[in-house]
């Protein structure tokens, strides 16, 4: 335990004085107006520090962390581990609203009645609700809500579990998740801080709250502090996004002077057609990999339908034997501790020079690490992985079809045990949370094998580590990557009923990238199959959103 004085940021980091005041707050309720790249993830892992090591927030007591993406909910809890150690970072809770949800709804069920009574094994549905039997991932934070208006035991046992909570890309909290931290917490001991980025506010089409983090320090009597720098992009990346910022928050611009160089690389390349978009955008990818970029830093980001939109452009980097995933489609899963767990023993299995999915894998099968890992476990999985590798390189095994590689991992599974599966997430605990995610990592890699019967390469497109991510814009928040495509800057992608709606999505589009950015038009795109009425062959580039490129 050291003095609140005598604290300093982990690492030998320097934070900005708003920066600083904000992790060492330690009377009032704080809400942070962010840009991108101003380190907010960094700073909330600071303030997590903050709050255990001097003693602010005490133990027994727990931090929550509650963020609206699966990927900002594990940075943030990863960034904790990185600068408090495991011990402290045990004590530190990230999750997504949903999921928070979906713990209380567990622990308290039974305070649900009439229409929305559940059923003890009640199963979750992404489109259909069934009364007690199934319901939606937008009826978690409802039902949520419900319990802790009506059973008191549920808010006692969330205040007396938290010191404090921490509410990360604020600016999109929904109206009901807003009404649940204000049931929740409001009036009590525990200590809240909101970050986030009103020009980064882009989840209107879901219930955002416009001007939630006002709302919120009025309702809180929150401290109100903003952070100016931009840790993230080089300078010819920043003038760009100052040339928006102008527009959207003048208040909140950057002086010339914070943004001399000419650091960093900004492109607009037009083409006639989407197949020469595709064939450049190959070639741009295939010498960033040439040249050591690794592939996790590179993302090609489409506003919308990335399946879709980069369709031609899939078929060309598959072509040219790049490993990519489309975030649509596998996000979700590298996410899911289950999930992650089997294509680490298939990676293991497949490939021996990976020690890292060897590493984790032994983390997670023997609730340590290879330093603290059991012995008698730690032998059996040694001996699991060896019959499974001495079995993929028999004769005979045709590692192109999927089928040869389910029993294997059916035997994995057995090894690990069901009651050790569903430890690794509540959400598992109840329902068929886990068989269906055991059900969809195991379609998942055998859709990537269909692709070129190479279950490295399968492998490769269902990681972050070792492929080039194909996002959404929404999917993209809170990341970053040295290299950014943005593809499509044209109005039949970039549209919308509010214009500043439009410029905002764009915005964290450019913002992500820290090296360099490229932004692409195709004057020509041909209708994929699947694509709906709106689509337009016909597809002239959005001049406005281009301007801002060139400051024009």
């Amino acid at each position: 335990m050291i003095r609140p004085e005598d604290w300093t940021p982990v690492g030998g980091l320097q934070l900005e004085p708003n920066a600083l005041k904000a992790v060492r707050e330690t009377s009032a309720n704080v809400v942070v107006t962010a840009g991108p790249g101003a380190g907010k993830t960094e700073l909330l892992a600071q303030r997590a520090d903050f709050l255990f090591r001097t003693g602010a927030s005490p133990y027994p007591k727990r931090i929550l962390a509650i963020s609206f993406k699966v990927d900002a909910a594990r940075n943030l809890q990863s960034r904790v581990r990185l600068r408090s150690g495991s011990q402290y970072a045990a004590r530190f809770d990230s999750f997504t609203f949903h999921a928070f949800a979906k713990r209380l709804i567990d622990n308290f069920r039974p305070a649900l009645t009439g229409v929305n009574a559940l059923d003890p094994d009640y199963r979750l549905d992404e489109r259909t609700r069934i009364q007690s039997e199934q319901i939606t991932f937008d009826d978690l934070v409802p039902l949520a809500l419900e319990i802790l208006q009506k059973n008191t035991y549920a808010r006692g046992a969330l205040r007396q579990t938290y010191s404090h909570v921490f509410m990360d890309e604020f600016q999109d909290a929904t109206t009901a998740q807003y009404a649940f931290l204000k049931e929740a917490f409001a009036g009590t001991g525990v200590q809240l801080i909101g970050v986030g980025d009103t020009k980064q506010r882009i989840m209107g089409f879901a219930d955002a709250l416009r001007g939630v983090m006002a709302t919120f320090a009025t309702d809180f009597s929150a401290l109100g502090l903003k952070l100016y720098q931009n840790f993230r992009s080089k300078p010819r990346l920043r003038r760009m996004q100052n040339r928006m910022i102008l527009e959207m928050d003048p208040a909140a611009a950057s002086p010339p002077a914070d943004l001399e160089g000419e650091e960093g690389v900004l492109q607009v390349l037009r083409f006639a057609t989407d197949e020469d978009e595709a064939i450049a955008v190959t070639d741009l990818v295939c010498g960033w990999l040439d040249a050591g970029v690794p592939p996790r830093e590179i993302a090609v980001l489409a506003r919308q339908q990335p399946h879709l939109i980069t369709s031609v452009l899939g078929g060309h980097l598959a072509a040219a034997g790049i490993p990519y995933r489309n975030e649509q489609q596998s996000q979700d899963m590298t996410a899911e501790p289950v999930p992650a767990l089997i294509f680490n023993f298939l990676r293991v299995v497949a490939d021996k020079g990976r020690p890292e999915a060897y590493a984790e894998l032994v983390r997670v099968v023997t609730r340590g690490g290879i330093e603290e890992a059991d012995g008698v476990l730690d032998s059996k999985l040694r001996a699991i992985l060896l019959n499974a590798r001495a079995a993929v390189r028999a004769a005979g095994f045709d590692a192109t079809d999927f089928a040869s590689w389910e029993p294997l991992i059916q035997t994995f599974l057995e090894f690990v045990t069901r009651p050790a599966l569903s430890a690794l997430s509540p959400a598992y605990q109840q329902g068929s949370r886990l068989d269906d995610m055991i059900t969809k990592a195991l379609e998942s890699f055998e859709r990537e094998l269909n692709v070129d019967g190479d279950p490295i390469g399968a492998l490769d497109r269902l990681s972050e580590e070792d492929a080039v991510r194909i996002l959404t814009v929404h999917k993209c928040k809170g990341l970053e990557f040295e290299k950014v495509i943005v593809l499509g800057v044209e109005p039949q992608f970039f549209w919308g009923d509010d214009d500043a709606d439009v410029k905002a999505e764009f915005f964290v589009a450019i913002s992500r990238a820290k090296d360099e950015l490229v932004l692409t038009t195709a004057q020509s795109r041909l209708k994929p199959a699947g694509a709906g009425y709106r689509w337009k062959v016909d597809s002239p580039p959005h001049e406005e959103l281009l301007g801002y490129a060139d400051g024009s």
